[in-house]
C-alpha cells in the first residue's frame, strides 16, 4: 500500500501549540555542501560484511595476510585470544613479534563492535570473539578496567596506561557498547560492574577537576607528564556512568555521570582532544530528555565540529572542496598540512551523534547534513573509491583486498616523496610509527577500516538521490523501548517525496518529531512523505492505533516514548 502525505497534514494528528522544532545551526556544518560533489554512497553495510568476512580468515593468503593470528600468553584470562593488525605489515605486530601480545583493543574491539551492528554474531564464529574481549580487562595490572592492550610489556608500542588518557577511557567505552549487544556473555556484567565502580570512584576523586593528563586507574590518582591535558575524558566517564545507571539501577552512576558533564561543562574553552567530545553531546541531549538535568547541549556539539581546542589544535570537522573534491565531514585535525581528517574518527563520531537527534530534534537539519557530507566522503579513504593520482600507494592498493583504508585523508601530504600529489590525498602514518621498519603497506589502517559497521548500521539511502535514512536506533546504547526512528534530510532546493518502509506485514502511524505532529495513520508497505527543502523529518514508525498519552512533557505510545520534548499543553485534535 502506498499512500502521499504532506508533512504536517493528516486526517488525525496531535497538534501541538508552536511545535514546529527550530533548528540549531553549526557554523561549520552551514559551510558544508548541501549535496557534496563527486556524489556516490557506498554501500557500509555490505562492506562491514566483506571486512568480516576477509579479516577474519585465518587461511587468508597474500603478502602481509592474514591479518589475524592467535596470541596465547593468556593474560588476565586463561584463554588463547585473537590478535588483529593496527595496519597492514606493521612489523610489530603478528605471532612472530612481541610474543603476539602487540594487539590493540581499538583493532579487535572496533571489530567486533562494528560486524555486530551489521548482524553478525561475533559470538558464534568459528571462535567466540566476544568473549576473547575480556583479556584487555587488566585485572594483572590492577587498573581493572579495559584498556587497549592486555598487558603493560607492550603498552609503549601502542597508547593507554597513562601515556593518552582517552587510549584509558575510550576502550571501556567501546566495551560497554559490546556489552549492550552481548548481555549474556559469561563474565560480562562482572567486569562492566568493576569498570562502573573505578569509573565512580575515580569521578569521586577528580571531584570535578578533568583537567589532568591521565588517571591512574591503580593507585586512584590523577597524573600530569608531557601530554596536555584532556579534560574530555568526562565525556567518556560520564558516557560509561550513564550506562551503567541505566543497565543496573544503581543511582550512584547517574550521580557520577551528572558530575562528570558538570566538570565538562565547565571548561573555559574547547577541550576536545580525540573521539570522546561528541559523547558529552549526545548525553547533554539524552540526560536532559530523561532526567530533566540541563547542560549545554549547542557548546558540546560546537566544540565536537568547530576545530577550536588548543591543546588538540584544529582538532575537530573538516569543511572544505579540495581540487573539485568535497571532503567537508571527516574528522580530524582542520590545520594540519591544510587538514587531515581519519577513518576511525569519522566512523566513531557518528555513534553518538545520530542518536542524541532522538532525545533533541533541533539538532536534526544540522547532523543530517553532516552525515550527508560524511558518508559521501568516508569513501574517499579507501583506494577503489579515490582516483589513483590521488594516493600514495595505488600499485599496492590490492594487498588490502577491497576491504581495507587508507588511514587519512590529507591536504598536503606528510612524506616527501608525496608532496606532488593534488589534495585529496589518502595517505597513512604507519611508516612513521617504526621509522624505516614499517612498510609502505603500513599507511593501510585496518583498526579504522574495522569501526565500517558503525555507518553500516547507520546509513541506508532511498529512493531520492541524496536523501539518506539514518537510522536513530543503531548505537544507541542502554536506550529504553523504542519504536524505529530515522532521520530524513533533504538537501535539495525543492520539497521531495521519499518513502518511508513500513517493516513487513505491520501497520503503522508515522510521527515526525520535526514538526510533531503525525503525518499519516495506518500506513503499511511505503508510505511517501514530502520533506520541505533543506529540511529534515525524524520519523517514528509507531503501532497503528496504539494508545498515545501525553506525560510529563512526552508523547508516548503504547507506553513507549516518542517525542520527549512535547510540551505539557499539547491536545489531541
Amino acid at each position: 500500500m502506498k499512500k502521499v502525505i504532506t508533512l504536517g497534514l493528516a486526517l488525525s494528528t496531535v497538534f501541538i501549540a508552536h511545535a514546529q522544532v527550530v533548528q540549531r545551526k553549526l557554523q561549520r556544518v552551514e559551510k558544508m555542501a548541501q549535496l557534496p560533489q563527486p556524489y556516490h554512497i557506498i554501500d557500509y553495510r555490505e562492506l562491514a560484511h566483506k571486512f568480516d568476512e576477509t579479516v577474519y580468515d585465518f587461511n587468508a593468503k597474500d603478502k602481509h595476510w592474514p591479518l589475524i593470528w592467535m596470541d596465547s600468553s593468556r593474560k588476565n584470562v586463561d584463554q588463547v585470544v585473537a590478535g588483529i593488525y593496527t595496519a597492514i605489515g606493521d612489523v610489530r605486530q603478528g605471532p612472530a613479534h612481541n610474543k603476539g601480545m602487540f594487539h590493540e583493543s581499538l583493532a579487535t574491539m572496533g571489530a567486533v563492535l562494528g560486524a555486530t551492528l551489521v548482524g553478525i554474531d561475533k559470538s558464534a564464529q568459528q571462535h567466540n570473539y566476544v568473549s576473547m574481549l575480556k583479556n584487555y580487562f587488566n585485572s594483572g595490572t590492577g587498573w581493572n578496567i579495559m584498556m587497549n592492550n592486555t598487558c603493560p610489556e607492550v603498552a609503549l608500542l601502542g597508547g593507554g596506561y597513562g601515556r593518552d588518557w582517552w587510549y584509558d577511557v575510550y576502550p571501556n567505552v567501546l566495551f560497554y557498547a559490546i556489552y549492550d549487544l552481548y548481555p549474556n556473555e559469561p563474565g560480562f556484567t562482572d567486569i562492566a560492574r568493576t569498570i562502573a565502580e573505578r569509573f565512580y570512584a575515580a569521578d569521586s576523586i577528580l571531584n570535578g577537576n578533568y583537567n589532568w593528563s591521565f588517571f591512574d586507574y591503580g593507585k586512584m590518582k590523577p597524573m600530569k607528564n608531557d601530554i596536555c591535558i584532556q579534560p574530555d575524558a568526562a565525556a567518556g566517564h560520564a558516557w560509561v556512568l550513564y550506562s551503567a545507571w541505566k543497565k543496573f539501577g544503581d543511582k550512584r552512576y547517574l550521580q557520577g555521570a551528572q558530575r562528570a558533564m558538570k566538570a565538562l561543562q565547565a571548561q573555559p574553552a574547547n577541550p576536545t582532544y580525540e573521539v570522546l567530545m561528541p559523547f558529552g553531546a549526545y548525553l547533554a541531549a539524552r540526560m536532559y530528555a530523561e532526567t530533566g538535568q540541563h547542560f549545554d547541549t549547542d557548546k558540546m556539539l560546537r566544540w565536537s565540529f568547530d576545530g577550536t581546542p588548543k591543546c588538540r589544535e584544529g582538532w575537530g570537522v573538516l569543511v572544505g572542496k579540495w581540487n573539485g573534491f568535497d571532503i567537508s565531514g571527516i574528522v580530524g585535525s582542520t590545520v594540519d598540512r591544510g587538514g587531515y581528517g581519519f577513518l576511525m574518527n569519522t566512523y566513531d563520531a557518528a555513534w553518538p551523534l545520530v542518536p542524541m537527534v532522538r532525545y533533541d530534534a533541533s539538532s536534526a537539519n544540522a547532523i543530517g547534513r553532516w552525515m550527508l557530507n560524511a558518508a559521501n566522503a568516508a569513501r574517499f579513504f579507501y583506494p577503489q573509491y579515490i582516483p589513483a593520482e590521488h594516493q600514495t600507494l595505488p600499485d599496492l592498493a590490492e594487498v588490502t583486498k577491497g576491504v581495507i583504508a587508507y588511514e587519512g585523508i590529507i591536504k598536503n601530504p606528510s612524506y616527501e616523496a608525496y608532496r606532488h600529489l593534488k589534495a585529496p590525498v589518502a595517505q597513512g602514518d604507519g611508516p612513521l610509527w617504526v621509522q624505516d621498519q614499517n612498510p609502505p603497506e603500513s599507511q593501510f589502517s585496518v583498526y579504522g577500516s574495522g569501526h565500517v559497521g558503525i555507518f553500516g548500521s547507520i546509513i541506508d539511502t532511498t529512493d531520492v538521490q541524496g536523501i539518506l535514512r539514518l537510522n536513530l536506533l543503531a548505537t544507541d546504547f542502554f536506550r529504553d523501548n523504542a519504536f524505529p526512528s530515522y532521520l530524513y534530510y533533504n538537501p535539495h532546493t525543492a520539497a521531495r517525496k521519499v518513502s518511508v518502509i513500513i517493516p513487513e506485514g505491520q501497520k503503522a502511524d508515522l510521527y515526525n518529531t520535526v514538526t510533531r505532529r503525525f503525518i499519516a495513520r495506518n500506513v503499511s508497505g511505503k508510505s511517501k512523505i514530502s520533506i520541505p527543502a533543506r529540511s529534515s523529518a525524524v520519523i517514528v514508525i509507531c503501532p497503528a492505533g496504539g494508545k498515545q498519552v501525553i506525560r510529563k512533557g512526552q508523547l508516548l505510545v503504547n507506553d513507549t516514548v516518542v517525542d520527549y520534548g512535547v510540551s505539557s499543553n499539547s491536545r489531541n485534535k
